[in-house]
């Protein structure tokens, strides 16, 4: 999200095979906790538009698949800041980029799938129900990040930005949630939020 070259935080052929290992690491630590593999109806679909559904967050793509094509892009962009203006690249060659972001967004999706996080969904935000995400859609949601960074990658900045504040936007007018909110009525409830989304 940085002006300039983008070139060399690009992963390279060994970069994206550390990468797709990650994921799919953290996919296995999921199933060793028990997630479910898929939507407890039984069913795949490519798309669940209901978000006080069942089906929320256990299908491959749903409203928040926007969030996690977001984080995609905020990673590049603190990429881009540690390692072209911090001098990371220093210690880290650059290929392991991609692979560090899915390390993280893997991490989010461990820690969003543990008991903590989901009572916390359940006591504080619109997500009554939260039960966490099925195993397709934590992988899912990486695979989001993955398209959000290689997108920061290969436009400008000013693109990103736009793409990213469309998204925000978008989400907030279909279903009065996104990024921004989910992370405040995490971190942060405001009762007056939660009361005007339940509204929706």
């Amino acid at each position: 999200m940085i002006a300039g070259s983008t070139a060399t935080l690009r992963p390279d052929r060994r970069g994206a095979i550390a990468a797709l290992v990650v994921a799919l690491l953290v996919v296995a630590i999921l199933l060793a906790m028990h997630r479910r593999p898929i939507c407890p109806c039984g069913t795949i679909h490519l798309w669940a538009g209901q978000v006080q559904s069942p089906e929320n967050s256990q299908q491959l793509s749903d409203w928040y698949s926007f969030s996690h094509l977001i984080h995609g892009m905020l990673f590049y962009g603190a990429a881009h800041l540690l390692w072209r203006r911090g001098g990371l690249g220093r210690f880290i060659s650059s290929r392991w980029v991609l692979a560090c972001a899915v390390a993280i967004e893997g991490g989010w999706e461990l820690l969003e799938n543990s008991p903590i996080i989901i009572d916390r969904y359940r006591a504080v935000t619109v997500s009554y129900g939260y039960s966490g995400d099925s195993v397709l859609n934590s992988a899912s949601d990486i695979a989001c990040m993955v398209l959000g960074f290689l997108f920061a990658a290969r436009v400008p900045a000013r693109v990103t930005v736009a793409v990213a504040l469309a998204f925000e936007l978008f989400t907030l007018a279909m279903i009065r949630d996104n990024l921004t909110l989910n992370v405040l009525m995490l971190a942060w409830p405001i009762e007056a939020v939660r009361h005007w989304q339940a509204a929706a």
